[in-house]
């Protein structure tokens, strides 16, 4: 029957069956009249937004394992395009916090450069060039609007500023505070330049063309980089402590090895000699600094004897493929990963956060990408079974229980599922992937 409306609540009820349809439609505004919509139009309305998104499944092309699992992580990442301008959310949500303590509660509703070129690798991976287009022109346009310097994340709509406010009021589970903004608008973060310079190298690889502007714009990020990756920044992780942090440097050497790949194909001015030096220099400077023969394994940073899961990143990036980072795997699996194949970021945190997701994928990857195919199996057969009903993923599970924390989607965790799944698709033998 009709609903019965109070003050401050609506009671209603019906009875389903199958097949059965049932429509209610909440309305609100402030501080203007309240247009009441037509129930027939809203009914029109979710049946054209169903076959949208049936169409987009049609459209969306992936053969290899874990089809399902690959299908509903890209269809996650689909619900955080933000389709006024291309860019990319890191989450949908914002404040839920990553242990039951609290204080680690953060605002994901931004766009990362970082994100947005991990998910341009998998648009081009699924054949989705309307998407890979949107990500990349909205980001080049947001940076000359914003520019000179590129920045580590930016609005969905393309600004810069994004500021910080901490409410104290009672969040999920009465947890505390209620944050809008993020306090790592600012930093610097040396892996961005890899980042940007790796989607257009993807960009480009997917049989599209740079325009004159946009060579010249990451030539000077190559130069840019030359010029900055001996600085301490905040590294991967955001953090306050600036150091030399190993993944950064990779990362610099990931932007000068692509700078120099877009050059040598004519797709942006040549300083090849000064970026093919410099590249070179980083290798060397994180084969001497950065390696620790006590631990046999890359390490947070020179002189540290901390484990970092975000140095496995560069394994797919062609750093390194070789015996230390096969070495380095291993004492990535004895300190930091679980025996449900679940990774914490870095040595300590076990006793701050939760595991986190990427990089129990990014583990897997790399393994496959030094050669040990049937551990990155066993690994990826665990990990896509931690996800929930409907095939999504949180920012960290509990080594405990399995319980989701942190903001979801997470679009870093859907990212990496997926380009787990591309890389090993590509380099293990389909007799080892049957039935998968």
């Amino acid at each position: 029957g009709d609903p019965d409306a109070g003050n401050e609540s609506i009671d209603g009820g019906f009875t389903a069956t199958k097949g059965s349809r049932h429509l209610l439609v909440i309305a609100a505004t402030e501080g203007e009249p309240l247009r009441i919509p037509d129930a027939k139009n809203v009914d029109r309305g979710i049946d054209r937004t169903i076959g949208g998104w049936e169409m987009w499944s049609d459209e969306f092309s992936y053969e290899g394992p874990w089809a399902d699992d690959v299908q509903r992580s890209a269809l996650a990442l689909k619900l955080l395009l933000f389709s006024p301008t291309g860019a990319i959310a890191a989450a949908a949500t914002t404040s839920l916090p990553e242990n039951p303590r609290g204080g680690k509660n953060w605002d994901y509703r931004f766009a990362w450069v970082r994100d947005l070129a991990y998910t341009a690798h998998a648009w081009v991976g699924f054949g989705l060039r309307e998407e890979t287009h949107a990500a990349i022109s909205w980001l080049l346009r947001t940076i000359r609007k914003n520019g000179p310097e590129v920045q580590v994340m930016y609005t969905l709509d393309g600004d810069a500023e994004i500021g910080l406010e901490k409410h104290q009021v009672p969040g999920w589970n009465g947890n505390q505070p209620v944050v809008t903004g993020n306090p790592a608008q600012g930093q610097l973060q040396l892996g961005v330049y890899g980042d940007l310079i790796a989607l257009c190298r993807t960009y480009v690889e997917a049989g599209n063309r740079l325009d004159i502007q946009t060579g010249r714009l990451l030539a000077d990020v190559a130069d840019r980089t030359c010029d900055l990756w001996r600085r301490e920044d905040s590294g991967m992780w955001e953090l306050p402590e600036l150091r030399h942090y190993t993944s950064s440097k990779m990362g610099c050497w990931k932007a000068l090895d692509d700078a120099q790949w877009l050059a040598e194909g004519g797709h942006i001015p040549d300083n090849g000699d000064r970026w093919r030096a410099e590249r070179d220099r980083i290798h060397a400077w994180v084969d001497e600094r950065c390696w620790s023969e006590k631990l046999e394994a890359y390490t947070l940073a020179p002189g540290s004897e901390d484990l970092d899961a975000s140095v496995l990143l560069h394994a797919p990036t062609g750093f390194d493929r070789g015996e230390r980072m096969s070495k380095t795997l291993d004492a990535i699996t004895q300190r930091l990963t679980t025996e449900n194949h679940l990774v914490y970021r870095y040595t300590g945190m076990d006793q701050e956060e939760q595991t986190f997701v990427a990089c129990a994928f990014w583990r897997a990857t790399a393994l496959a990408c030094v050669g040990r195919h049937a551990e990155a199996l066993e690994a990826m057969d665990a990990l896509v079974a931690q996800g929930n009903d409907v095939g999504i993923y949180s920012e960290m599970i509990a080594e405990s229980d399995g319980a989701f924390w942190g903001n979801l989607p997470q679009a870093l965790s859907h990212l990496a599922l997926i380009n787990a799944a591309l890389v090993i698709r590509d380099l293990v033998d389909d007799a080892e992937l049957a039935d998968r």
